[in-house]
């Protein structure tokens, strides 16, 4: 009888795909995990969010959007929590608002930058709700947005007469602090050619010199504590696509920075020949 033969058993080469499979599946656990744990109520946040955003606009704080529908109720925060909210911000800490205004650093006094943008909201409230004036907070400090449609003519460096009691409110409570104020000329992407002005660039220099000129005659404000510059269409807050955003962006703004430093400017040494 013929002996059989036995067969040499398959040597499988795939038996990795086990471990390479286990593995992948707890790693794709794991990830599960870290973001299921990193959610939040997105809901609460929103409801947050839109009182925060809507309080801000009823003080005029900042402009844009208003803020949408609540997105559990579909009705719109109404006035008194927006008020509410408000009052909880101006009742912070004075060195937090400060921080948020991207003003905590040297030079800067916390309370004092937040009494003045109390005394400002107090004495523009009336402009502040027509939006002729805006507070908002800048890169530099506080800055006060003038309007077009509440001080100046179409194409005009020379403010309204009527903008007068406004102006005046305003220059009082800035030459009684001792913060530097930026005057910044803004305006459209619309071009303008006029007799007086050949561009864009002109109409704004010659509106923030203008209020310049007026500050330092007529309020008496320190020259070394103001300086003038125009930027034309080039720095928008708002779309120049639509009217609504054209109009926001046709402003002169007040920005008020750091304290001025006391004593003499320093002098000039001319170097050797």
């Amino acid at each position: 009888m013929s002996r059989r033969r036995k067969h040499q058993g398959h040597v499988n080469h795939e038996r990795w795909l086990v471990s390479y499979a286990d593995f992948v599946t707890l790693l794709f656990a794991f990830f599960v995990v870290l973001y299921a744990s990193s959610q939040v109520d997105k809901a609460k946040i929103s409801r947050v969010a839109a009182a925060i955003q809507g309080a801000f606009h009823e003080l005029g704080v900042f402009s844009g959007s208003r803020p949408g529908p609540d997105t559990e109720s579909g009705h719109q925060v109404d006035s008194q929590s927006k008020l509410a909210a408000a009052e909880a911000i101006l009742n912070q800490n004075p060195s937090d608002i400060a921080s948020a205004l991207g003003t905590s650093r040297p030079g800067f006094t916390p309370a004092a930058l937040d009494q003045l943008r109390r005394e400002l909201f107090k004495a523009l409230g009336a402009e502040i709700a027509k939006r002729e004036v805006i507070l908002r907070a800048g890169r530099e400090g506080l800055v006060v947005s003038l309007s077009e449609v509440g001080f100046y003519d179409s194409g005009s460096a020379l403010m309204r007469p009527g903008a007068e009691p406004a102006l005046g409110r305003l220059a009082h409570l800035l030459a009684t602090s001792q913060y530097r104020i930026r005057i910044e000329g803004h305006t459209d992407n619309v071009p303008i050619h006029t007799p007086q002005f050949k561009s864009n660039w002109e109409l704004s220099t010659a509106r923030a010199t203008e209020l310049v000129k007026r500050l330092i005659s007529d309020y008496g404000l320190a020259p070394e504590r103001l300086s003038a510059a125009g930027y034309a269409e080039f720095h928008p807050i708002a779309t120049n696509a639509a009217a609504e955003g054209r109009g926001l962006n046709r402003r002169v703004d007040l920005v008020i920075l750091a304290p001025a430093v006391n004593g003499p400017a320093p002098s000039v040494v001319p170097a050797a020949k």
